[in-house]
């Protein structure tokens, strides 16, 4: 669809209803001619003329408007489900469209097009996707509902439009603009988190000996003992310095965390629903950590042995910006906690983020079992019989297929074919289940 988007859109100038008009206004015409019908050659003359004057005048402009570079600005970060409630969808920020410089002939208006592919979750079967707002005239800037209805990573184009009121003309007009944007999953409720600081490994800091006088001080806290002040120092700025004990060292409450991104990379949408919303419970337990522990670092590992050390805000952004992107890997059978075999067994907590379609996960679990472990897994939606004859489902989040036919997207006819994921019967010290379904 893309391709054939790209192709059409440097050949077309009559739109399909202009096309119809044209043909229906010949046939009045040449019927006419032949009755000589003095008010039928009149009316479909003045048609054609009225054609005529929009087609010249659309073509004059949009060479005008040649070089205008329009440039489209999605927001950041971009969340899935931004206007998944349509109540509060002109609240959300919007992709915002600016260069929509020049004057407009009458009966015209400018029009802005994106397009392009989206790839939920790194799937290989993306979604083609078609969205377009109308200018108003007078305004050099615009606003554009982009949204998805899950994470992944959308390439797109932006173009303009020159477009008669009367719908009979498009003209392509300005330069096209190119973007790959990251689409986050959009943010998962869940129950409040708690760790011991002491569960994850400790780093201890270490300072060169320059530095011993200023690392082994600091300023004064409600607290600390009166015989710890250096009142020396603290006399010479003018402000209470605390010494600190060799043996008192500042340390780092490191978590160790594992997200097994298994599964199949041709899996249906309800596996993709899955990893996605795997990745939320992911950002939102690293989030919630963040906010109560700012000194907690976070060492972040893949099932593409991709590994990344979280120390603050910033990078975090980062991660979160990757993790988008990240998908399904072929599952495999590993020994211990998915770390290289060369470094030192790490005896802290493991905490682990998993889906229904990672088959290697038990015996996984099985193979940490001399160390705590934290599982974190989505499983498919379970409907149960009541009764033979009511059925219910347990509380779970819910993609709808239509979502992506209202946000302009094309699914993957592959997706449409109903999954056969079953729940995978794992338990460990603490876990965590969350459901997620999929319906029409």
């Amino acid at each position: 669809m893309t391709g054939t988007i790209m192709a059409l859109r440097f050949r077309l100038v009559l739109t399909p209803m202009g096309a119809a008009v044209l043909v229906l206004v010949l046939i009045i015409l040449i019927q006419a001619l032949i009755a000589r019908n003095s008010y039928e050659i009149v009316i479909s003359s003045a048609a054609l003329l009225l054609m005529l004057v929009l087609g010249v005048t659309g073509l004059w402009k949009s060479i005008k408007l040649k070089s205008m570079d329009a440039a489209w600005k999605p927001p950041f970060p971009m969340t899935a489900q931004a206007s998944f409630d349509q109540a509060e969808a002109d609240t959300q920020q919007r992709t915002q469209i600016t260069g929509l410089d020049g004057t407009l002939p009458l009966f015209f208006r400018l029009h802005y097009i994106i397009y392009g592919k989206f790839l939920p979750n790194g799937s290989i079967n993306g979604s083609s996707v078609l969205v377009e707002t109308s200018v108003p005239r007078g305004d050099t800037s615009s606003q554009l509902l982009l949204d998805f209805p899950m994470a992944g990573i959308f390439n797109g184009s932006g173009f303009c439009q020159l477009r008669d009121i009367f719908g009979f003309f498009s003209f392509v007009c300005g330069l096209s603009r190119q973007r790959t944007v990251n689409v986050r999953s959009s943010p998962c409720s869940g129950k409040k988190i708690h760790i011991n600081a002491q569960s994850g490994a400790e780093d201890q800091r270490n300072k060169q000996s320059a530095d011993e006088e200023r690392y082994y001080m600091r300023e004064y806290t409600p607290g600390d003992r009166l015989r710890d002040i250096n009142w020396k120092s603290s006399d010479r700025i003018d402000t209470l310095i605390t010494r600190i004990s060799t043996d008192n060292q500042e340390k780092i409450s490191r978590l160790e965390i594992y997200f097994r991104n298994y599964g199949n990379a041709n899996d249906s949408l309800e596996a993709l629903w899955l990893l996605d919303r795997a990745k939320a419970r992911l950002a939102y337990f690293l989030r919630s950590l963040m906010e109560q522990n700012s000194s907690f670092i976070f060492d972040v590992r893949t099932a593409s042995r991709n590994n990344w050390e979280i120390k603050d805000p910033d990078d975090l952004d980062r991660f979160l910006e990757e993790l988008t992107g990240i998908a399904f890997q072929p599952t495999r059978h590993e020994v211990q906690a998915g770390f290289a075999a060369d470094k030192p067994q790490k005896t802290g907590e493991l905490y682990v983020f998993s889906t229904a379609c990672d088959s290697g996960l038990p015996a996984f679990l099985l193979s940490c079992s001399q160390r705590p472990v934290s599982l974190f897994v989505t499983q498919p939606a379970i409907r149960k019989h009541k009764n033979d004859k009511q059925e219910t489902e347990t509380e779970s989040e819910i993609l709808h297929i239509g979502d992506f036919i209202q946000k302009g997207c094309i699914p993957s006819p592959g997706w449409y074919a109903r999954s056969k994921i079953k729940p995978l019967g794992v338990h460990t010290g603490r876990t965590e289940v969350n459901y997620a379904g999929i319906k029409l």
